[in-house]
């Protein structure tokens, strides 16, 4: 589905974003591991399917970065066919109680970020007539809030409506710009909480279980590759059915 053509992931370095790597590297393409911890993007890339594969340390809240980024890319043959913008953190608080750096942190990796690297990488795309898909992660909290997560909620429905609105700017240019809203994931911090909490969760989802990481990774190859190729400004849930 994605032979030869070269895909960048942020956050590829651990969860969701090494599935997503994983599973776009076993459907052929070549993947740029980008994350903040340049022993993780390693291990990442030594997991792969294939061997066309390199790690490349960023912060993809720093411009100085997002550029350093793009001078290696420019090294490449070809340009990106795909970006899948993963990188997040979360610093959950209250809103009473939520700090200025706690808010502006979460924001300048969650939606700053997405901005500056699908800038950088759709004016590749257009440069070198490369069509492209970019492929977004937000959540479900960024449709339906969740408490002590103001500032995630916050990015997460910026991250919406910057990929319908970069959608519309770029379906002329052959790029296309779709998002997708995982809900309750089994991850190391899921699996950590307390049982009462997680049941709490899990009873919230019409489908009654946590999904897994692979499931957000197999929508996002859908929307990464030609089989979606009439697809663009869309918000693709991945939820067993939470938000509906």
């Amino acid at each position: 589905m994605l032979s030869s053509k070269l895909a960048i992931v942020t956050g590829g370095g651990s969860g969701i974003g090494q599935e997503i790597c994983k599973k776009l590297a076993a459907s052929g393409a070549n993947l740029i591991v980008a994350d903040l911890k340049k022993s993780a993007a390693e291990n990442t890339a030594k997991l792969l399917t294939g061997s066309a594969h390199t790690a490349f340390e960023i912060d993809v809240s720093k411009l100085n970065d997002v550029n350093r980024l793009k001078e290696f890319i420019q090294n490449w043959k070809t340009s990106p066919s795909v970006l899948v913008n993963c990188a997040g953190i979360t610093k959950d608080s209250t809103l009473l109680k939520m700090s200025q750096e706690q808010w502006e942190d979460v924001m300048n990796v969650n939606l700053n970020s997405i901005f500056m690297m699908s800038q950088m990488v759709a004016r590749e795309s257009v440069k070198s007539k490369t069509p492209l898909s970019i492929v977004n992660v937000s959540s479900i909290v960024g449709k339906i809030g969740n408490f002590g997560q103001t500032n995630y909620a916050a990015t997460k429905a910026g991250v919406i409506g910057f990929t319908k609105s970069a959608a519309r700017e770029l379906a002329t240019k052959n790029v296309r710009v779709n998002a997708v809203l995982p809900g309750f994931i089994r991850t190391p911090m899921t699996e950590a909480m307390p049982p009462k909490v997680l049941e709490s969760m899990v009873s919230m989802v019409p489908q009654r279980r946590l999904g897994e990481p692979e499931e957000i990774a197999n929508a996002v190859l859908f929307l990464a590759s030609d089989t979606s190729s009439y697809v663009t400004g869309t918000t693709l849930e991945v939820t067993g059915g939470l938000g509906m």
